[in-house]
C-alpha cells in the first residue's frame, strides 16, 4: 500500500496521480493538503510515501522522522514538485528530516522557476523508470523546483529551457554552442531554416539546464525527486504526452483524460519507488 499526500484534493490536482494509480491498479491511501496524516501513520510501514505539494507544517517532526526511518528499512520516498514541495515558496522541507533522505540538495531560498515559453524534457541516463517511452519526441513543462543532485545518485532527466524569438532572416546569427541546432540532426536543421511570413525567421536557443528527475537510495529504500508537478500548470504539455488518450474515472465520480505516455511514465516511477 502506498500513501499519497498533497495536491489539494481528489476533485482538483490530486485527480491526475490518483487517476494514474487507479488505472495502473496501484493501491494507495489519500491525504488531502488540508488534512494531517492519519493517526495510524507512525504504526504503518507503507510500501512508499508520495509527497506532492503538501505543506511540511501538516507533519509532526516525529512523523517525518518515522518516514526517514521506514525508508532506511526499505520503503520508498518520492517527492514531486510544487509550491509547497522541496523549499517551495516559503520554506518547506529543506531543513526537515527528509532533507537527509531525498537524493537532492535543496535550496535554502525560494526554488520555484516558472517558464513563460517552455522547457524541454531530455533523457540524461537510461533507467527502468524511463523504459519504453518515446524520448525522441520529448514533452515540455512549464516550471519546476530548482535543486542539485547529491553525490552517488542517478540524474535521469533534465529540463532545458528555450529562448524562442522571431527575427528578421538577415539577423539570424550563425549557429553557436548554445543553439538548439546543436541538439538536432542535419535533416531537422534544414526544417528550422524555413522562413516565416513577412521575411521573418524562428530562432531558438537553449538557455538553462535544470535537473528534473533524480533517483537514489537511502538505506534499503528507493528515493526519487521530480522537480516539476504531476498536474497543471507546471506539468505543461507532459500531461498530454502520447498518441493515445487514456480516460480514467475515479471513485468519487471525477475523471481524467491524459496521454498514454504520461500514464506510463508516472506509473513506472511510482512502481519503481515501491519496488513493484
Amino acid at each position: 500500500m502506498y500513501i499519497y499526500l498533497g495536491d489539494d484534493d481528489i476533485t482538483r490536482a490530486a485527480s491526475y496521480l490518483c487517476g494514474v494509480m487507479t488505472y495502473a491498479q496501484i493501491p494507495y491511501e489519500r491525504v488531502d493538503s488540508s488534512q494531517t496524516p492519519p493517526a495510524r501513520f507512525t504504526s504503518t510501514q507503507y510500501d512508499a510515501y508520495i509527497i506532492s505539494d503538501y505543506p511540511q507544517s501538516r507533519f509532526l517532526t516525529s512523523q517525518l522522522e518515522y518516514i526517514r526511518n521506514t525508508v532506511r528499512q526499505g520503503s520508498g520516498l518520492l517527492m514531486i514538485g510544487g509550491w509547497e514541495s522541496f523549499h517551495g515558496q516559503h520554506g518547506e522541507y529543506h531543513d526537515s528530516p527528509l532533507a537527509e533522505v531525498l537524493p537532492v540538495q535543496m535550496l535554502n531560498q525560494d526554488d520555484r522557476r516558472n517558464f513563460s515559453q517552455w522547457a524541454l524534457v531530455l533523457k540524461h541516463h537510461d533507467h527502468p523508470v524511463l523504459e519504453g517511452l518515446p524520448w525522441e519526441k520529448p514533452p515540455f513543462i512549464g516550471g519546476l523546483n530548482q535543486f542539485t543532485p547529491k553525490p552517488n545518485t542517478n540524474l535521469l532527466l533534465n529540463a532545458v529551457t528555450a529562448d524562442i524569438r522571431i527575427v528578421q532572416e538577415d539577423e539570424v546569427a550563425d549557429c553557436n554552442n548554445d543553439s538548439i541546432f546543436n541538439y538536432i540532426s542535419k535533416p531537422v536543421k534544414e526544417r528550422f531554416s524555413t522562413s516565416l511570413s513577412g521575411g521573418n525567421a524562428l530562432f531558438l536557443t537553449f538557455a538553462e539546464t535544470f535537473p528534473l528527475l533524480v533517483a537514489g537510495q537511502y538505506g534499503k529504500g528507493r528515493t526519487a525527486a521530480l522537480a516539476t508537478d504531476v498536474a497543471p500548470h507546471w506539468v505543461g504539455g507532459w500531461v498530454d504526452w502520447g498518441k493515445k488518450r487514456i480516460p480514467q474515472k475515479l471513485n468519487n465520480g471525477n475523471s481524467i483524460e491524459v496521454g498514454e505516455d504520461y500514464v506510463r511514465f508516472f506509473s513506472q516511477l511510482v512502481r519503481w519507488i515501491g519496488k513493484q
